[in-house]
């Protein structure tokens, strides 16, 4: 049997378990996450997640990138880092990285392969649970240094949070989910700071200040020492295209020659650290500015790490389908935007980038999200609406999204799949106007698949 076929068999295994993601009852069953399985499964494995160091990063925008770019800054430095992720763009394993080096499907096969004895020793375990478990075991196998470990939903219950870390990042905070982790920001911090471990340093991305009362008294109860970024680290953009971006980023004890440097319009001799990034957005410059603080802290502890590893570091870090510009002719913008908070971010990324642009908006969501909250946001920047569907099985109908539309007094037009919406898109677009895709990370996932499929063919 060849490879590729054990890949399935694999995959369609670990699929035969419980998936709460793509359940349509997902939203309302929060008593289903519980780390009583997850820490059975790991003490039978042997803990490995115990024996190496963990950055763990919770959040509800952001978290994504801001993890890879802290795993590439300690792969710049010259350390193995391993990197857990979700969801995944195009391949399950693209979840589970050494160094950027994607799980190979045999691998998978023989984790897979490794693991099914002990599977039936803990009852009810998740899909999300025994890839978290596959992740902890490659990891150790690859004797890294460093894992970076991104919470899949929440934090307090999530399967990840067995692990001690280091540091633990929670960048920033916005309503989802908001029938399994509340529907109060407050309610939403308290899950997130879940992963906050007593004595543990604790870096958080600028927040409500709903949000912020909550972290720091679960910080000051736990004795963690927090790190506020635009308090304790600050960060301002320099410049960007849509090539990337350059931010400077001081620590507040620097901020009285930041003033000096200001006022001597950078004639100053001292300069505030500068540094690129490939992302667009400003808000990639605060989870970039998260990251630092983050690296700062671990560089306090004893991680050797330089101001070149991590300007290399952010420089090379590639996170596809945020904010990605996939195609100029025509002008092609996808985005995982999928709550109402990264849906204002992304409107104003548009303006920034591509003020009084026309934009034709490819839309398709799954049917838990806040769809007016995002459409609210969005079509105020657009001029039509191409409603889709992804494979996802709680993706929301593309004739409900285009009432949405209607009500809002925007044209929408109906696809049955991503492949007709992007060539719906591209009729109705014309030279002049932005194709935006957002909604859904499968959806953005879905367009960027089939455009880098057909590059030739739609080449106009």
């Amino acid at each position: 049997m060849d490879i590729e076929t054990r890949y399935q068999i694999a995959l369609d295994y670990l699929y035969s378990f419980i998936d709460h993601s793509l359940t349509r009852n997902f939203r309302n069953s929060p008593d289903n996450f519980d780390l009583d399985r997850m820490r059975k499964m790991m003490t039978i494995l042997g803990n490995p997640q115990n024996k190496y160091k963990v950055i763990h990063v919770a959040g509800t925008k952001g978290k994504g990138s801001t993890s890879a770019f802290i795993a590439n800054v300690l792969q710049e430095a010259g350390y193995n880092v391993g990197f857990y992720t979700s969801p995944h763009l195009n391949d399950y394993c693209e979840r589970i990285q050494v160094n950027q080096i994607k799980l190979s499907h045999p691998d998978f096969v023989d984790l897979i392969d490794e693991i099914r004895p002990f599977v039936e020793l803990v009852e009810g375990i998740t899909t999300f649970e025994l890839t978290t478990a596959i992740a902890f075991l490659y990891f150790f196998k690859q004797k890294i240094d460093y894992a970076v470990v991104e919470v899949g939903l929440g934090g307090r219950l999530d399967a990840t949070n067995i692990v001690d870390p280091v540091v633990s990042v929670i960048t920033s905070l916005s309503l989802d989910h908001i029938n399994v982790l509340g529907d109060t920001l407050a309610k939403i911090a308290y899950e997130k700071a879940g992963i906050i471990k007593p004595g543990k340093p604790v870096v958080i991305s600028p927040q409500k200040e709903e949000a912020k009362r909550v972290l720091f008294r679960i910080a000051e109860e736990r004795e963690s020492e927090l790190v506020e970024v635009g308090e304790d680290f600050l960060y301002a953009s320099s410049a960007h295209n849509l090539d990337g971006q350059s931010f400077f980023v001081w620590s507040k004890d620097e901020q009285v020659a930041v003033s000096r440097f200001i006022e001597s319009s950078g004639r100053d001799e001292w300069v505030p650290k500068r540094f690129h990034i490939p992302l667009l957005g400003f808000h990639q410059v605060q989870n970039a500015a998260t990251a630092y603080a983050a690296l700062q802290v671990l560089i306090n502890s004893g991680t050797k790490i330089t101001d070149q590893n991590i300007s290399q570091g952010f420089h090379k870090v590639v996170w596809p389908g945020r904010f990605e510009v996939i195609s100029k002719k025509p002008m092609i913008v996808i985005d995982s935007a999928h709550n109402r908070e990264s849906a204002l971010r992304l409107r104003l990324a548009i303006d920034d980038y591509f003020p009084g642009v026309p934009v034709t908006l490819i839309f398709g969501a799954s049917e838990d999200k806040d769809i007016e909250g995002m459409l609210a946001e969005l079509l105020p920047r657009v001029k039509l609406v191409v409603a889709t569907k992804s494979f996802h099985p709680r993706a929301l109908e593309p004739e409900m999204i285009v009432e949405y539309a209607l009500k809002s007094g925007k044209r929408g037009y109906v696809t049955n799949s991503v492949e007709e919406a992007v060539d719906k898109a591209l009729e109705l677009a014309g030279n002049e106007t932005i194709i935006l895709v957002a909604g859904s990370l499968f959806v953005a996932a879905a367009v960027r698949e089939v455009w880098y499929s057909n590059s030739n063919e739609f080449m106009i």
